[in-house]
């Protein structure tokens, strides 16, 4: 039976200076347009000159120096918008966007776009189909033991990941991912896109909730988990940070 997961796909994943999608920027990048009956992709990378020192401990995780993405990387404004209108074609194209814990991604690539004076990629994506398999696998799978870094649910899903903490290969992961949840879990591949994305939306506030409620009972600071879901909108942002 077919399903959103036979059709196009595309999926998204940035390497950053950082975890903070207020302040942190993009390095490396990829956009890959994915067509899930024949496996075919057009894969679009991208190496950005970010404008400010990529720290070490982010160098060691992507392998991108300070040094090396000043030499070889691209003007971060130039980037920043091929990423976001790539995105936008695609999205309006109808076209899912596929990726591993998207709030991260997509909420620091709008923050990009409003530093660099363009269109927003709150407003670009808005309505669009979002699937986030980190965020379904917790909700189908939630009892689950381990780690859910994307290398770890790669090996539970059985799917190829070929280098981790690269944009290109782990946003083609990520939709193998996405590909395997829908054939894993009952109902999720004839799901409609727009209810399968509201799921998430609810699913994503859910898990938050509960995480923060776990913390809470640790002693420890919560006031960075966040529960929107796909983008944290600008005014939420300014209360915390992104989960």
């Amino acid at each position: 039976m077919g399903g959103w997961h036979t059709g196009r796909m595309v999926a998204v994943d940035l390497e950053t200076t950082g975890v903070d999608v207020e302040t942190d920027r993009i390095v490396t990048a990829c956009v890959a347009a994915i067509d899930g009956t024949t496996g075919q992709t057009d894969v679009c990378t991208w190496l950005a000159n970010p404008g400010v020192p990529i720290p070490d401990a982010a160098a060691q995780v992507h392998g991108i120096t300070t040094e090396h993405a000043r030499r070889h990387g691209w003007d971060a404004a130039e980037v920043v918008a091929e990423i976001a209108d790539a995105l936008a074609a695609h999205a309006a194209a109808g076209v899912p966007v596929v990726g591993f814990n998207l709030a991260f991604d997509l909420t620091l690539l709008d923050r990009e776009t409003r530093r660099h004076g363009l269109t927003p990629l709150a407003d670009r994506l808005d309505g669009t189909a979002v699937i986030d398999p980190l965020v379904l696998d917790r909700h189908f799978d939630p009892y689950r033991k381990g780690s859910r870094k994307l290398a770890d649910v790669c090996a539970h899903y059985r799917v190829r990941i070929d280098g981790a903490h690269d944009a290109g290969h782990d946003a083609l992961a990520a939709a193998r991912v996405a590909y395997r949840i829908a054939q894993t879990w009952p109902g999720v591949a004839t799901m409609p896109l727009a209810e399968l994305h509201a799921l998430q939306v609810r699913a994503k506030a859910t898990q938050a909730a509960s995480f923060r409620a776990y913390l809470e009972r640790q002693g420890k600071p919560c006031d960075d988990v966040r529960g929107e879901w796909p983008l944290i909108p600008l005014a939420a942002a300014t209360q915390g940070g992104a989960a």
